[in-house]
């Protein structure tokens, strides 16, 4: 089975979709997985699968979803795979000295965060999520939503408000 190539014109197209959205794709993959380099692979393979793909997909339009879907499933079929490298030890090892971020605490405001937004009316945390998750910008989220510029200004400032005010909260948003 020959693996097919994409055309000059498709690479072309390919590279600029990649540079115009990989940030944003980044991002996404690192909601995915804790570590910064293994969001980095996984964004890699999941662009990859892409590339060889971009000549079957039809509506170029909707590719986002079609990386973001790639993505979900490359890292499913990844946390399938893992081998669990844990090995039973006498002594604990005692932690890294200074300077060391402590994840857990990362993960719980992580963890609250997302709760928070959770507890947005839909229309606000679609909003929220778009401007701050999708790094969409205000006309982009008002295109995306069929609303005004104006009701997406105000809709994320009161919905920052909401998040600011959550007693779950440890930090300010915004």
């Amino acid at each position: 089975m020959t693996t097919p190539v994409c055309t000059s014109a498709s690479t072309k197209q390919f590279t600029t979709y990649v540079r115009s959205k990989g940030p944003t794709l980044l991002r996404t993959a690192r909601s995915l997985t804790p570590n910064p380099a293994d969001a980095e692979d996984l964004l890699q393979t999941a662009l990859t699968k892409t590339y060889l793909a971009w000549d079957r997909i039809d509506d170029h339009r909707a590719v986002d979803g079609y990386v973001r879907r790639t993505l979900v499933n490359t890292r499913t079929s990844q946390w399938r795979k893992r081998k669990v490298d844990e090995f039973s030890t006498d002594e604990l090892p005692e932690p890294a000295a200074g300077g060391v971020p402590d994840l857990t605490e990362q993960q719980a405001q992580r963890d609250a965060l997302l709760r928070a937004i959770a507890r947005l009316p839909p229309r606000q945390r679609a909003m929220v999520v778009l401007r701050y998750y999708e790094d969409m910008s205000e006309v982009q989220t008002a295109e995306a939503m069929g609303v005004s510029v104006g009701t997406v200004k105000s809709a994320v400032s009161r919905a920052l408000g909401k998040l600011r005010d959550d007693p779950e909260l440890e930090l300010g948003v915004g």
